[in-house]
């Protein structure tokens, strides 16, 4: 369930919150293979199924950066910040990766507000997303990423 800030500003009095879950989202070859496409990072752990059966993971794993490109798609399933001209993401802090997410494991993304504070013309939020990979005890993903939300005027 998605957690509703009504306000920017009714962000700098949540901090310290979970915010929530997103929904989970199988790994697939084929995203993967998609996101080897996009960046030209064909390394063999990621795309070639029959060498990485071999490997040190025992099969393709998903390269970091599609774990944290997916950061994108969990946040607004985590939270929606209403009364905005504009979200922008403003960057990230704190990135880390200490699993490897297996070809057909489930992930999902789980936020914490961790700052907001008011910045020219709107709030600036890092919120803490950490991507869970399904019966994991480690996570494939930490991230402190920072938004700026600016208010209808």
């Amino acid at each position: 369930m998605t957690t509703v800030f009504e306000a920017p500003q009714d962000l700098e009095t949540a901090v310290g919150r979970h915010l929530g879950y997103s929904d989970w989202l199988e790994i697939t070859q084929d995203r993967i293979d998609r996101f080897a496409d996009a960046t030209g990072d064909h390394q063999w752990i990621h795309v070639d199924p029959e060498r990485a059966k071999d490997g040190p993971f025992g099969a393709c794993i998903a390269h970091g950066y599609l774990t944290l490109s997916l950061v994108n798609l969990f946040l607004p399933q985590i939270v929606e910040v209403r009364g905005i001209s504009m979200g922008v993401n403003y960057g990230a802090d704190k990135l880390r990766f200490p699993a490897p997410v297996p070809v057909g494991s489930r992930i999902r993304g789980g936020g914490e507000l961790i700052q907001a504070e008011a910045v020219k013309g709107g709030v600036q939020a890092t919120i803490r997303v950490t991507v869970e990979i399904e019966d994991s005890e480690r996570p494939a993903c930490v991230v402190d990423t920072v938004s700026r939300y600016y208010p209808k005027p």
